[in-house]
């Protein structure tokens, strides 16, 4: 299994060389198809252009590529794909700053477990203190949860959430580039965009 944190330790910095902020870092898929999905953004327009996925995705692939050359195996998967991609705007929410960022929009937040008796939390984010997350549940109450109790949370589409991040565009989410890493055969550059797809 990948370790996300190495893998977030050595992705950042190479983001980081193209002015990137790293935004995610997960391994999905299963052994079917194994995926290392990059997703960065721009902090000035919160979104990525395809050269900028392009230029991550061979940087990343050369950093790994080195590493492999010294016996060192990152991914720890025979043949994987890599993908990068932006955000979009209904993007996730994973890092405490984000939703002190997003205030005002709906958001959908799963948690590590039950807390008042719910697994899952969607309403308004009401702003951050400390380490605290204030949202405005839809049709219960307000609740408070930790950061720490955050197992997974993104944006909802919505059309207040549209006209905040206009003139982004609404396709952002469906530009990603594919980097095919097979151990048996040759590295291949394709890039797609995948309609319907956030």
């Amino acid at each position: 299994m990948a370790n996300i944190a190495l893998l977030t330790d050595l992705i950042e910095p190479e983001a980081t060389a193209l002015g990137l902020s790293l935004v995610r870092v997960r391994m999905q898929g299963g052994k079917s198809d194994p995926t290392l999905q990059v997703m960065a953004e721009r902090p000035d327009t919160r979104q990525l252009v395809i050269e900028d996925c392009a230029e991550l995705s061979r940087r990343i692939s050369d950093k790994f590529d080195a590493l492999e050359a010294e016996g060192k195996d990152p991914v720890g998967e025979d043949a994987y794909r890599l993908e990068v991609s932006s955000p979009g705007i209904d993007r996730p929410l994973t890092r405490l700053q984000d939703f002190a960022d997003w205030e005002g929009q709906e958001a959908r937040i799963r948690l590590v477990e039950p807390f008042e008796d719910r697994k899952q939390i969607s309403g308004n984010l009401m702003g951050v203190e400390g380490t605290k997350i204030t949202v405005d549940v839809n049709k219960h109450k307000i609740m408070t949860i930790d950061f720490s109790q955050v197992a997974d949370a993104k944006l909802v589409m919505t059309d207040r959430l549209i006209a905040a991040t206009a003139p982004l565009s609404i396709e952002g989410a469906d530009e990603v580039f594919y980097q095919d890493t097979p151990a048996d055969e040759p590295d291949a550059h394709e890039a797609d965009t995948e309609e319907g797809q956030h």
